[in-house]
Order: structure tokens, then C-alpha cells, then sequence
């Protein structure tokens, strides 16, 4: 199947291709048609595999035919606000935001992302000139409406996009105060990457007869990722992913910590050791999370250390490592973090360090994913299976030749 068999307009297609994307993917097959269609959509898939274009293309189709029934659409003044789509973080809602402008470059269409922790007020100046498509987080959604600078009386469709990670950030009331702004007769799409059932309730309560899709077995993580474990010690998990880059030569790593503290403190750790990171987490302006990411891309930095804020949205290409430094104690966060690598038909690996009071997470992680996931051990590191306290003399880490020297 091709991009050209959706029904999409020629404009749109020009846009997809000059992205070089030749084929769509399964998520898009399915999804595309039935948007266009109008019906309402649950839609199940892991990251990485194509969410976003599998509902912003249908939705840029729809408005093209909609606006083409006007007759001048490319006329100054206020524009209804067509499409709103909500994220839970900043990140994801820019990438969203980006993905937007790459495939509506040839369209006469407005969008617009709003997220806190940057000023209101520039935001609130591009309203008052009306979007066609309007990319939010909750919670800079509701400050608008409360200053009475954004109208959703006419959203047509509404897309909550990775709808379970909103949950689990306590948004479920903000949702629903702004379904409440939005009229009764709308199209209505769920997408996620994995669906609890609290998300179950929450489509049951916002979907009319929806289609459902699903591409890939619900919380599962993907084939293209190689994952294993590394048992050690607590104390020596720095020393170990210091060593595990230094000797493997790492150029691109992405590590999540549990707390904003330790993402701050490994980053200092790692740049001491002489391997440049930064950390990246809800306490970072947007300005300061924005440079690192950027700066993380173009390879300016080697070490993205984050917080889970970071495990959805983030869209970094070919990005080779992810680490979990502490598993997360939600183990569906574990398939989130990990698909940030093994992105489209790229290969990639995912390192988790283990230590005694990891094994809880460990062992529920394994139970939803239905599977044991490999240890791989490292001379000096390697410690017994109950990863009892005993840990080696500690070693200086070089990280021009990645071996270690006893003191």
C-alpha cells in the first residue's frame, strides 16, 4: 500500500514524500481511512510507529475539503478553531506541533502549539488571529480559557494523543473541564500506547461506536530493541554506565532517572568523568529543556539524563541507547522509555542497571511483558544474582580507553 491509496490530496502527499516516507505504516493504514471516514477511533500502538501522521494527515485532508467550500479561506480575520489535539508534555506536544508544519506546508492552514512554562501572553496574541489546528497540554489549555482568549465551541475533531500518560500525570480532571467547552457533536480520536482501564472508562465516557485498532500486542515493546540487565551494585551504577560508554564508545545516549535530583546529579557525575550530558525534567525552563534536546541532536552533548517527562514526545532520530538508571515503578513507563530507541525500522538497545531494590520493578516488568529480559555481565562488575552488598574495590574510569585502574 502508498500514501497515495489513502485518499489524501495532492498537497499532502508532496509534503509526506518530500519527508521520504514511501510506504505508510500499519497504525496509518488502518487509522487513516477510518478518520476520514468521521467515525470515532481507539486506536492502540506502540511509540515509534507512526501515531502522530496517522491522525494529523486524515485531519489535514478533512480541513483542506472543508476550507475548499469557502470561498476565500486564505482571507484575513479570525479562523474557528477546527482541530484541537492534546498532549501531556511540552515535548510531545512541539513534536506534534513540528509534524504539523512539515505536512501542511502546502496548505493554507493555521496551527498553533500552547504549553506552560513559557509566557502566556505571546500565545494568547496568535489566538486572537484564529488556527486552524490547535496542539495543547491541559493545563496551559485551561489558563487560556479562563482569560477568555481561546473559543472551542467550534472544534470539530478532538484527538487525545498518548491518553494514558495524561492519566497517570493527574490531568483526568482537566480533561474533562475542557470536553465540557467542546460541542456535543464532534469526532472523537484516542490514541495511545498502551490502555488501561481507567482509559477504557474514559473512551467509553467520550467515544460514540468507535472503531478500535491495534498493531501491536497491548504493552508489549518492540522487536527492533535489544534489551538487557546489568546486575549491580547501587552504589556503583555511575561508576558502571561511565565504564559501559567509555569502553563502548556510546556517542548518543539517553538515560532516565527516577527523581529530577539524580537526573541533575548524574548529569554532574557523567561531565565530571569526562563524558558531556545534561539533565532534562519538569524544574528546567522550556528554554533550558529545549537547548539540551537540541544540543543532544546535533551531538553536542552525549548524555540526555531525564526524568519519565521525557519518555513520550521525545522524537530523536537513530537514536542508538537507551539506559534505565532507576526502573520506573510503573512498568508500563518501562515500554515508554525504551521506545524512544528501535524508532521505525531502526535497530536499537535498551540497558537497565539492577540493583536489590530494582527487583520488584524488575519482576514486574518481565510479567507485562511476558518475558525475562537477559542479563549480560561486565568484568568487575559482575555481582551474585541476589545482588547481595559486596561491591568490588572501587576503580577511576577512563574514558579515552574506557579500562579501569585500581586506586
Amino acid at each position: 500500500m502508498s500514501f497515495d491509496s489513502l485518499g489524501l490530496n495532492t498537497e499532502i502527499l508532496r509534503a509526506v514524500q518530500e519527508q521520504n516516507y514511501t510506504t505508510p505504516t500499519p497504525i496509518q493504514q488502518q487509522a487513516i481511512p477510518i478518520i476520514l471516514s468521521g467515525k470515532d477511533l481507539i486506536a492502540s500502538a506502540q511509540t515509534g510507529t507512526g501515531k502522530t501522521a496517522g491522525f494529523v494527515l486524515p485531519i489535514l485532508q478533512k480541513l483542506a475539503e472543508s476550507q475548499s467550500k469557502v470561498t476565500n479561506p486564505t482571507a484575513k480575520g479570525k479562523r474557528p478553531i477546527y482541530a484541537l489535539i492534546l498532549a501531556p508534555t511540552r515535548e510531545l506536544a512541539a513534536q506534534i506541533g513540528d509534524n504539523i508544519r512539515d505536512y501542511s506546508r502546502y496548505l493554507a492552514i493555521r496551527s498553533l502549539v500552547v504549553f506552560g512554562g513559557v509566557s502566556i501572553n505571546p500565545q494568547m496574541m496568535k489566538l486572537r488571529g484564529g488556527v486552524d489546528i490547535l496542539v495543547a497540554t491541559p493545563g496551559r489549555l485551561l489558563d487560556l480559557l479562563q482569560k477568555n482568549t481561546v473559543e472551542l465551541s467550534t472544534v470539530k475533531v478532538l484527538v487525545l494523543d498518548e491518553a494514558d500518560r495524561m492519566l497517570d500525570m493527574g490531568f483526568i480532571h482537566d480533561i474533562k473541564r475542557v470536553i465540557n467547552k467542546l460541542p456535543k457533536k464532534r469526532q472523537n480520536l484516542l490514541f495511545s500506547a498502551t490502555f488501561s482501564d481507567e482509559i477504557k472508562q474514559l473512551s467509553q465516557s467520550i467515544l460514540q461506536s468507535p472503531e478500535s485498532v491495534s498493531v501491536a500486542k497491548e504493552n508489549s515493546s518492540s522487536e527492533q530493541i535489544t534489551q538487557y540487565i546489568h546486575r549491580v551494585d547501587k552504589s556503583r551504577k555511575r561508576e558502571l554506565i561511565s565504564y559501559l560508554i567509555g569502553k563502548n564508545q556510546w556517542q548518543q545516549v539517553l538515560i532516565f532517572t527516577r527523581t529530577k535530583y539524580g537526573a541533575n546529579h548524574l548529569a554532574e557525575q557523567l561531565t565530571k568523568d569526562g563524558i558531556k550530558a545534561s539533565a532534562i525534567h519538569g524544574n528546567k525552563s522550556q528554554g533550558a529543556r529545549t537547548k539540551a534536546l537540541a544540543d543532544f541532536k546535533n551531538g553536542q552533548i552525549r548524555v540526555l539524563v531525564a526524568t519519565d517527562i521525557a519518555a513520550r514526545g521525545l522524537d530523536i532520530e537513530l537514536l542508538p541507547y537507551v539506559v534505565n538508571y532507576d526502573l520506573p515503578h510503573v512498568a508500563e513507563d518501562y515500554v515508554h522509555r525504551i521506545g524512544r530507541t528501535g524508532r521505525a525500522q531502526n535497530k536499537g538497545q535498551a540497558v537497565s542497571l539492577v540493583c536489590i531494590d530494582d527487583l520488584p520493578q524488575l519482576k514486574a516488568i518481565e510479567k507485562l511483558l511476558g518475558m525475562s529480559i537477559p542479563e549480560i555481565k561486565t568484568d568487575g562488575f559482575a555481582v551474585n544474582p541476589n545482588i547481595k552488598a559486596s561491591p568490588p574495590p572501587a576503580k577511576k574510569i577512563s574514558q579515552r580507553s574506557g579500562k579501569k585502574v585500581v586506586k
